[in-house]
């Protein structure tokens, strides 16, 4: 087995004080010490060479090779290396055996242990370097929330964020400063959170009121509930086609959905809820409709990126898809379907609505000329409605559900 010669300490915001000694002679032994200035500021008799953590790891890890190969190097971490630290990143890009990991106590352990509540139970979030943006949906229905945090993302920029969506039924317990001299600890509502500073060394843990009923959805909610243009109702992905069209885009966790031809949002909003961390950008060029998109993402405590505009345009600004659904192209379907395929990833699907045979006809000619394998279903549905004390059956407009995935090329030199 080759040496480990890279060690990675955790350590805490009271420095040195609360370590053993064998720990820290192996510190004071290191050929070269790494660490955040912090980190390296608790160890000021240090004699040999230093590299404070700054900008990006990959310069760091570039550094330790150069300058740390064959060499005694100790990397500094606070609390557990391994909890949104930088102790797996050495451990992979290092290899297991050249790296050993010892943890402090984790600023999670730290924060419960200071309320006095259970963390078994609890999930919890990285803001730091990160931006805040799907959040919401991150901590809706959730009972306990632990979330570390940045200078950006501050305690105060999480209460006003949650209070944007609606998220009142939360109340927090900000940490800060953490196993030093000049920790803090306290209970706030949201609204005064909002109007506090903080220390930039904090946690913040969001705790729902037990009297408050979660806020959930079910996997097909139903039209009514969404807000939508009026008079002209209707203008909306029904129910019965959301769902179908749902199970055709085959939507995984970390993947990215683009939704062109948003309306309401419906779609993106239930593929959020039914999806763990997908991505989601949607475009819809209406105005009225494009309100109601944003008022329906407060309303489901949904953040997905949505822009207005008119499709093709705009979309430069989206990140490569996994998915695409298609809910109306403004005519220009063929074009917007040679952009979407020239951008979407492998394994990728596109979903497209059509309400006509010349869309169909499109679409389906389209797809094919990509090289796309496609399938079509004829969706025609109808709900029940009274009818005195009788019930009679209301039929819904047929739709077409078009579907592309890409055919997977067959190496030819692998087969029998």
């Amino acid at each position: 087995m080759k040496e480990k010669w890279i060690r990675v300490v955790g350590i805490g915001d009271d420095g040195a004080s609360q370590l053993p000694e064998e720990t820290i002679a192996e510190i004071l032994d290191a050929d070269l010490l790494v660490g955040g200035q912090r980190h390296l500021s608790f160890f000021p008799h240090f004699a040999k060479q230093t590299l404070e953590i700054k900008g990006s790891l990959t310069h760091l890890i570039a550094r330790i090779k150069e300058e740390g190969e064959g060499r005694k190097v100790v990397v500094l971490a606070s609390g557990d290396p391994n909890f949104f630290g930088i102790g797996s990143y050495l451990a992979k890009q290092f290899g297991p055996e050249r790296v050993s990991i010892t943890p402090y106590v984790s600023s999670l352990q730290l924060a419960f242990a200071r309320c006095q509540e259970s963390w078994s139970d609890a999930s919890w979030v990285s803001l730091h370097g990160r931006a805040m943006h799907g959040l919401a949906q991150r901590v809706n229905a959730s009972d306990k929330v632990l979330i570390l945090t940045d200078p950006t993302n501050t305690p105060s920029a999480i209460a006003k964020y949650l209070m944007r969506y609606e998220m009142r039924e939360y109340r927090a317990f900000v940490a800060e400063n953490l196993g030093s001299k000049h920790e803090r600890t306290g209970w706030y509502e949201l609204a005064e959170m909002a109007e506090k500073t903080f220390s930039e060394l904090n946690v913040v843990l969001l705790q729902r009121d037990p009297k408050t009923r979660p806020f959930r959805t079910h996997l097909g909610i139903d039209d009514g509930q969404f807000i939508q243009r009026k008079p002209d109702r209707g203008l909306i992905t029904k129910r019965e086609i959301r769902v179908l069209s749902l199970a055709e885009l085959q939507l995984q966790p970390g993947g990215v959905l683009w939704d062109i031809g948003a309306c309401t949002g419906s779609v993106s909003i239930e593929a959020i809820l039914q999806t763990p961390d997908l991505r989601v950008y949607a475009i819809e060029k209406n105005e009225e409709d494009f309100a109601n998109l944003q008022a329906n993402q407060v309303k489901f405590r949904t953040d997905f990126v949505a822009v207005l505009g008119r499709a093709p345009a705009l979309l430069d600004q989206f990140e490569d898809p996994d998915a695409v659904f298609i809910g109306g192209s403004g005519g220009e379907l063929r074009e917007l379907l040679q952009l979407c395929a020239a951008r979407l990833r492998a394994g990728g699907r596109i979903v497209v609505n059509a309400v006509t045979i010349e869309t169909l006809a499109t679409a389906y000619e389209t797809l094919r000329e990509l090289q796309f394998a496609v399938s079509v279903s004829l969706v025609q549905t109808s709900r029940s409605k009274p009818i005195l004390h009788l019930t009679r059956f209301e039929g819904m407009n047929p739709v077409y559900l078009i579907t592309g995935s890409r055919v997977e090329e067959r190496d030819d030199d692998n087969s029998e």
